[in-house]
C-alpha cells in the first residue's frame, strides 16, 4: 500500500537538484544583473574612473559608449584650438590633383578617432566637410584650379599646365594626362585657345587643349623633353615692327621669363623671317630648339606648357597683372644686355662741380620715313636741332636685318625724335632717361600716339614730349585741299570709323614742321637732360 520507500527517497532527491540548480542560475544572473547595475551607476558619478589609453598610444577598442557620454556627444563640439593650416599663396601652384579619389583598402583595420575626422570625398572626388565620430565638421577641399585662364571677350586666353603634357603638334592638340597616382580625372574638361595676345585677330588657328581622363588615354611619346612646352602663334599683325614687340615679343617674354631659358617655344603659323629678325632675343628666352608646330607629327612630351600669350596693354607692361614682378625697364635692360648695348643712362651735360660742359653736344637722331609721314623739311628740322646745341643723326631702321646693330645706334643717342609710326619703336633701346618726342600727325591723333607710345615711354622711364602738328603743317592742305572733311572736320572722319582715319592722317599726310613752334621742344629737351 505505501509503495517502495527507495523510489520515494529517489524522487524527492531528484526534485530537490532540479529546484537547486534552477536556483543557482537564479542567483547567477541576480549577481550579473547586480554587478551591472553597480557598474553603470559608479561610470555616470565617477566619469574620470573611466579608463584612457596612455599618450602616444593608439586604441583600437573603445570604451563603453554610456548614455551620460551618447548626451555629451548631442551638444554643439568644442572648437579645438590648433595652429592654422598654412594657406597656398596666390603665386604658388597648387599640386596637380587636388582631388584624391577615396582609397578602397582590401581588409577590415581599425578605425581611429584621426580617421572619422577625416571628410569622406564624394564619388566626383570633392571632400563633402561631413564627420564621423565626434561630429566635428571640417573644411571643405578646395576645387581644383582650372588649367585654362579665360578672362572675357578681349583678354587673350592663357593655359598654365603642371604635369604630364602631350603635344600633337599637326593634330593642333594638347593633352594634359592624369598622373597613375592619382588615379584619374573624373571629370576632364576641353578648351580652345588662341595662342596668340588679340584674342579675335584672324588667320590664327585654335589649339585644342584637353584633360584626359585616364593616363590610359594618354598617347604614346616619340620625344621626351626635359623642359616644359611654350606654345604659341606668330603670324597675326606681325611685319609691323611695332607690333613685332607689342603683339609677340613683350608678352612671350612675360610668361617665358620665369623659366631663364629652360623652356622649348612650340610654334604655330611659325614665320621663319621673324625668327630671323629676333633671333638673339628668342635664343636668351630659349635655350632649345623651336618646333614648328604645324609640321610636327611626333607626339611630344613635357613636363608641364604654357598655351598662349596675352599682353599686359599696348606695347607695355603692367607691374600689378599677372605675371606679377616684371616691368618695361626689367624688359629694356633685358634688351640691352641682349644686344650688348652699352648705355644704361643718357649723357651727363654737367660735371663733377655741376657746371655746364661748354664742349657736350647731347646726341639726337631724327627717324626718316621714306613713306606716308615723313618730315618734308627734314633738312630743316637737323639744322634747327644743331643751332639748339646737339649733334644730330639720321636714323633709317632697315625691315630685313637684325635688329642689334641699330639697336646700338639708337642705344648710343639721348634724344629720339620722329612723327607718330613703327618706326618709333626703337625706343625700346633709348638708355633709361633718355629724351622721346613724338610728333603726333594732323587729325586728333593725339590719343593714338598717347597709347602706342607716350604711356609705354613713360612705363619705360624716358622723358616723354608729345607734339602735334596743326593744319599748317600737314600735307594734307596741298592734296585734298582746305574744305576736305579730313581737313575741316578731322571729328567727322573718326566718327566715320577706324578705315578712314588710317586712310587720311595715317595713309595720305606727311608733315612739314613749323620750326617756329618747334623750336621750344628741343629747348625743352636740352633742359631734361640737364635735369
Amino acid at each position: 500500500m505505501g509503495g517502495d520507500p527507495g523510489k520515494v527517497i529517489r524522487n524527492v532527491k531528484g526534485a530537490a537538484q532540479k529546484y537547486l540548480g534552477v536556483g543557482f542560475l537564479l542567483g547567477f544572473f541576480l549577481v550579473l544583473l547586480t554587478y551591472f547595475t553597480v557598474s553603470e551607476q559608479f561610470a555616470i558619478t565617477a566619469p574620470n574612473a573611466v579608463r584612457r589609453t596612455s599618450p602616444g598610444h593608439a586604441h583600437t577598442t573603445r570604451s563603453p559608449i554610456t548614455s551620460a557620454v551618447e548626451e555629451k556627444r548631442q551638444q554643439p563640439p568644442a572648437i579645438e584650438e590648433k595652429p592654422p593650416k598654412p594657406e597656398v599663396a596666390p603665386e604658388e601652384k597648387p599640386p596637380k590633383e587636388e582631388k584624391p579619389p577615396r582609397v578602397d583598402v582590401e581588409g577590415p583595420h581599425a578605425e581611429t578617432d584621426e580617421d572619422q575626422k577625416k571628410p569622406v570625398p564624394d564619388d566626383d572626388g570633392r571632400s563633402s566637410g561631413i564627420s564621423g565620430g565626434d561630429g566635428v565638421a571640417t573644411e571643405s577641399a578646395p576645387a581644383k584650379k582650372p588649367a585654362c585662364d579665360i578672362q572675357g571677350p578681349w583678354a587673350s586666353d592663357v593655359c598654365d599646365i603642371d604635369g604630364d603634357v602631350r603635344i600633337h603638334g599637326s593634330a593642333g592638340t594638347v593633352l594634359i594626362a592624369p598622373s597613375i597616382e592619382s588615379g584619374g580625372n573624373p571629370n576632364p574638361q576641353e578648351w580652345r585657345v588662341r595662342p596668340y595676345s588679340r584674342k579675335h585677330q584672324g588667320g590664327i588657328k585654335e589649339v585644342t587643349v584637353r584633360e584626359l581622363a585616364s593616363s590610359a588615354d594618354a598617347p604614346a611619346c616619340d620625344v621626351r623633353s626635359p623642359v616644359p612646352a611654350m606654345v604659341l602663334a606668330m603670324g597675326g599683325l606681325t611685319g609691323n615692327y611695332w607690333h613685332d614687340f607689342s603683339d609677340i615679343m613683350i608678352p612671350l617674354y612675360l610668361q617665358a621669363a620665369r623659366f631663364e631659358g629652360e623652356v622649348q617655344l612650340v610654334v604655330e603659323n611659325i614665320q621663319p623671317w621673324y625668327v630671323g629678325k629676333y633671333r638673339a632675343i628668342l635664343r636668351r628666352l630659349s635655350r632649345h630648339d623651336i618646333v614648328d608646330m604645324d609640321r610636327d607629327d611626333r607626339v611630344r612630351c613635357f613636363p608641364g606648357a604654357v598655351v598662349g600669350i596675352r599682353m599686359h596693354k599696348e606695347f607695355s607692361i603692367d607691374p600689378a597683372r599677372e605675371p606679377l614682378g616684371h616691368s618695361m625697364p626689367e624688359f629694356t635692360a633685358f634688351l640691352r644686355e641682349t644686344y650688348s648695348l652699352p648705355r644704361a643712362a643718357p649723357a651727363r651735360l654737367a660735371g663733377a662741380d655741376g657746371e655746364e660742359d661748354e664742349r657736350a653736344r647731347p646726341r639726337m637722331m631724327v627717324i626718316s620715313r621714306r613713306h606716308p609721314r615723313k618730315l618734308v623739311n627734314l633738312d630743316a628740322v637737323v639744322a634747327l636741332a644743331r643751332r639748339v646745341g646737339f649733334e644730330v643723326v639720321i636714323g633709317d631702321p632697315p625691315f630685313n636685318v637684325d635688329v642689334g646693330e641699330f639697336a646700338k645706334e639708337v642705344n648710343a643717342v639721348d634724344v629720339l625724335v620722329g612723327v607718330h609710326g613703327a618706326g618709333l619703336t626703337n625706343s625700346l633701346f633709348l638708355p633709361t632717361g633718355a629724351v622721346f618726342i613724338q610728333i603726333n600727325p594732323y587729325g586728333k591723333m593725339e590719343h593714338i600716339g598717347e597709347v602706342d607710345f607716350g604711356i609705354p615711354a613713360v612705363d619705360m622711364g624716358l622723358k616723354y614730349i608729345a607734339y602735334s602738328a596743326g593744319v599748317e603743317e600737314t600735307t594734307l592742305v596741298d592734296t585734298l585741299g582746305r574744305d576736305h572733311p579730313a581737313v575741316k572736320d578731322p571729328e567727322s572722319i573718326h566718327r566715320s570709323g577706324w578705315g578712314k582715319v588710317a586712310e587720311y592722317y595715317l595713309g595720305k599726310q606727311d608733315v612739314r614742321l613749323d620750326l617756329q613752334r618747334f623750336e621750344p621742344v628741343l629747348r625743352k629737351a636740352m633742359q631734361l637732360l640737364r635735369e
